[in-house]
Formats: C-alpha cells, structure tokens, sequence
C-alpha cells in the first residue's frame, strides 16, 4: 500500500487527460516551457550584468560592502 504502481500512474493519467483534455494539457506544458526559457535568460542577462556594475563601481571609487565593512572595523 506504500508506493503506486505503474499501473494507477496511468490510471491518474487516463483521468487527468479526460478530464483537462489534451489541448489544455498542451498549452499548460508550453506555457512552463516557456516560464523556464525566460528565467534561463534572465539568469544569462545577470550573469553578464554582474561584472559590468562591479567595474563601473571600481572605476567611480565607490566601496563594496566587504569593503566598507572592513573600513568601519578599522576606524574602531
């Protein structure tokens, strides 16, 4: 009684397609795919991103965290 077999998945299978039908199924699983397409990109985009404003931070002068955290343990 622990675990399902392979027959009650397509059991649950047979059931979920009539009652959602094939077309709703279809476009449900195009809209996830194409949820994880654009969080891929956007994970992509920030991972481009990121050296650029660490660059752009070096050159203004401004300080990191760790940076600022360390000039404040200094001072005391």
């Amino acid at each position: 009684m622990g675990s399902l077999s392979i027959w009650h998945w397509l059991i649950v299978l047979a059931i979920v397609l009539v009652v959602f039908g094939t077309k709703k199924l279809r476009g449900a699983g195009g809209d996830l795919g194409a949820a994880v397409k654009n969080f891929k990109t956007a994970m992509k985009e920030g991972e481009e991103d990121a050296p650029k404003t660490l660059d752009q931070l070096a050159q203004s002068g401004g300080k990191t965290a760790s940076e600022a955290r360390q000039h404040d343990e200094h001072k005391s």
